[in-house]
């Protein structure tokens, strides 16, 4: 299944995604009304959800494209991101991490599919847009193994991880210069588990149409079991929590390496199998 939210005057929506048209789920008292909500409930909970749509033939929708959608997990409670977990496409990989190198996000940088980002230049101006595979935690996850880390994935969703890394905001953690308002889109929809296999997906990101990012999740270097199993080691992993698994190097051209975003920039972060996330830079 594909789930999405949407802005409804002041309050946000969780809609089942069928096709190019969304069925809120909230129209009946006992309807989810997050995805967290939905996460937690686990495969009995997406049974529910696809038995409800079956028995509504008749059910409301609204064209998905009319919609001002929200950020996919509005209010997740912790987002980790995992660097330098990308190895060349070919060839051999000298320089892999001894272990999951973990950074975070702060959970009010998250953003909906065509929001528009700015932020105070006098701050940063060395901003990037970064493409990484979004895993949603499912049921809670403690000190679980490798081999039983998939069951607590809820689902797969698109993520830009918009970075500074201005030694000057914080340091190598960079967690001030990843987490402003705005820094972390995220959507457009989520992808259910049993929908997708996250192993080897195209994944890229481009500014204003010219590709800066083209690679496969085939490419990480730790898996996703094993990203899972290794935070679980450490923290809780809570139903909605997001996991950025790493990102793929930029690409030598045309724009380059050293390009940073620009106002006036359109940003596009796509993964195979989930879609588009938009963000336009102010």
């Amino acid at each position: 299944m594909r789930f999405a939210t949407f802005l409804d005057a002041d309050r946000t929506r969780v809609a089942a995604v069928l096709g190019d048209r969304a069925v809120p789920l909230d129209i009946d008292a006992s309807g989810p009304s997050s995805v967290r909500e939905i996460a937690a409930a686990g495969i009995p909970g997406l049974a529910a959800i696809r038995a409800w749509l079956d028995e509504r033939p008749d059910r409301p929708s609204m064209a998905l494209a009319e919609l001002e959608l929200g950020p996919a997990i509005p209010d997740p409670g912790s987002i980790f991101a995992v660097g330098l977990n990308y190895g060349p496409a070919s060839g051999p990989d000298r320089d892999r991490p001894q272990r999951p190198m973990v950074y975070a996000k702060l959970p009010g940088s998250v953003a909906g599919h065509g929001a528009t980002l700015a932020w105070d230049r006098m701050l940063t101006a060395n901003v990037d847009a970064e493409v990484e595979l979004g895993v949603v935690i499912g049921l809670e996850a403690a000190a679980v193994t490798p081999e039983d880390a998939m069951a607590h994935v809820f689902g797969y969703t698109c993520i830009n991880d918009v970075s500074s890394r201005d030694p000057w905001l914080d340091g190598d953690q960079w967690l001030l210069g990843k987490s402003m308002p705005g820094f972390c889109p995220v959507g457009p929809v989520i992808v259910t588990a049993d929908e997708i296999d996250p192993t080897d997906l195209r994944l890229g990101c481009t500014i204003n149409d010219i590709a800066i990012q083209d690679g496969s999740t085939s490419q990480l270097r730790f898996s996703i079991p094993e990203v899972i199993a290794y935070l679980s080691r450490h923290v809780v992993l809570r139903p909605g929590d997001l996991i950025a698994t790493g990102t793929p190097a930029r690409l030598a051209g045309p724009l380059g390496p050293d390009r940073h975003l620009q106002t006036g920039d359109v940003a596009t972060v796509w993964i195979e199998g989930i879609g588009e996330l938009t963000t336009t830079i102010a």
